[in-house]
């Protein structure tokens, strides 16, 4: 088990574009402030919510570079380096882990529709990262990957794999999941963590989740739920999701990742809310920005 245990929000820092579909640089700069004056726990870069299959291997760089210097610490940073290369996986992680990554977050490799390794395979691909780059790694078991990850392979891969010791779930049924694992991997599971915008994060805590990776949309208002719940006020804890799951949902079913986007450049965090194409932008109303998410 690592030294240090991660616990608590860690949610993914967007990737701001100017409507010309350049990098917002600066932009980025106070997406990271306005997280961080938020009361987050850690951060989460170049993830599937900040769009980083549409970024190129120059751009994920330049991203991992000013994000860890602009973070300098502040809180741990978790850097995501999935890759259906094992070769590429290990550079990467290097990579982060010389820029200051505390973590690692990885999904299975995975290309296309049917293009998956066998268990056998993604075990020695985690192997390889965490030889090469000596930090926890949080996997991502998550529906886009397109791989069934058992319980009993995932407590196996946390017991061979010390540095494997934490865990994003975001299937169907997360809650059973967790619980499972917990009980399956017994002291190898450092951080049972959930994710999917956190739509189910009470039942997830009473299963065991000791953290949650959302969008950054408003970190500071799921923050109290954790600490609620770990205080051992269920009650207000539940009051707390309850007032919040509405835009949950409107998010995880409606805006997708670009609800946060539309969030902070309403509030003047970036200059616009672009998405890159292929992404589709959510469909605008007169008068608003975004059908669903404006004034929200």
């Amino acid at each position: 088990m690592p030294a240090t245990i991660y616990s608590g929000v860690f949610p993914i820092a967007p990737t701001p574009f100017a409507v010309s579909g350049d990098l917002d640089l600066d932009g980025q700069r106070r997406v990271l402030d306005c997280m961080i004056d938020r009361g987050v726990d850690g951060i989460c870069i170049l993830a599937n919510y900040s769009e980083q299959f549409l970024l190129s291997d120059d751009e994920r760089n330049t991203l991992l570079d000013l994000c860890l210097a602009h973070v300098a610490g502040r809180v741990p940073a978790i850097v995501t380096i999935s890759h259906f290369s094992t070769r590429i996986a290990v550079a990467r992680a290097k990579r982060a882990k010389a820029t200051g990554a505390k973590m690692l977050m990885m999904m299975p490799p995975y290309h296309g529709a049917s293009l998956r390794a066998v268990e056998g395979a993604i075990l020695e691909y985690f192997k390889a990262v965490a030889e090469a780059a000596r930090i926890p790694i949080i996997v991502q078991d998550a529906p886009l990957s397109g791989t069934s990850l058992s319980v009993p392979f995932l407590a196996q891969l946390a017991r061979e794999v010390p540095l494997v010791a934490y865990f994003k779930i975001e299937v169907a049924g997360t809650a059973s999941k967790l619980r499972a694992l917990i009980e399956a991997g017994g002291r190898a599971i450092a951080g049972p963590f959930d994710g999917e915008e956190s739509i189910t994060l009470m039942a997830d805590l009473d299963a065991g989740a000791t953290g949650t990776m959302p969008s950054a949309m408003f970190p500071n208002l799921i923050n109290p739920v954790v600490q609620l719940h770990r205080a051992g006020k269920r009650s207000e804890a539940a009051d707390a999701f309850a007032h919040i799951l509405p835009l949950i949902n409107y998010e995880n079913r409606q805006c997708g990742l670009q609800g946060t986007k539309i969030v902070m450049a309403k509030g003047g965090v970036i200059k616009s809310d672009a998405v890159r194409h292929t992404l589709a932008p959510c469909i605008p109303r007169p008068g608003s920005g975004c059908w669903s998410c404006a004034g929200n």
